[in-house]
């Protein structure tokens, strides 16, 4: 059964830039036909995706935050990382990882939770 677990810096500092990397286990992150998918939940409101990587490298990204994010991977380790950048107290939240698949991708763009996730890490956003 695949896992993903979330870590990241916990506290940033406002125009820096947060990295928060998911590490995969129980599953390759190559595998036909997945998507490995960052998201977050800010206090008391919804899920937002951010970016997805898919099985190939190919990335997809939500167009309002296109400018201040990016998505890699290490298929060495096993891991994706999503890229933040600017990041103002609005940011913070609650950032998650999750697998899903392409019939899943619909649902995840409206809010949903779907797929496989892992336990989120709390990023905040203060000076």
């Amino acid at each position: 059964q695949v896992q993903l677990q979330a870590s990241g810096p916990g506290l940033v500092k406002p125009s820096q830039t947060l990295s928060p990397t998911c590490t995969v286990s129980g599953g390759s992150i190559t595998t036909n036909y997945y998507y490995w998918t960052a998201i977050r939940q800010p206090p008391g409101k919804g899920l937002e995706w951010f970016r997805y990587i898919n099985y190939e490298g190919i990335t997809y990204y939500r167009a309002s935050l296109t400018t201040r994010t990016s998505i890699s991977r290490d298929t060495s380790k096993n891991q994706f990382t999503l890229q933040l950048g600017s990041v103002t107290p609005e940011d913070t939240a609650v950032y998650y990882c999750a697998r899903v698949t392409f019939d899943d991708l619909p649902n995840v763009r409206a809010g949903a939770r779907v797929g496989s996730w892992g336990q989120g890490t709390q990023v905040t956003v203060s000076s």
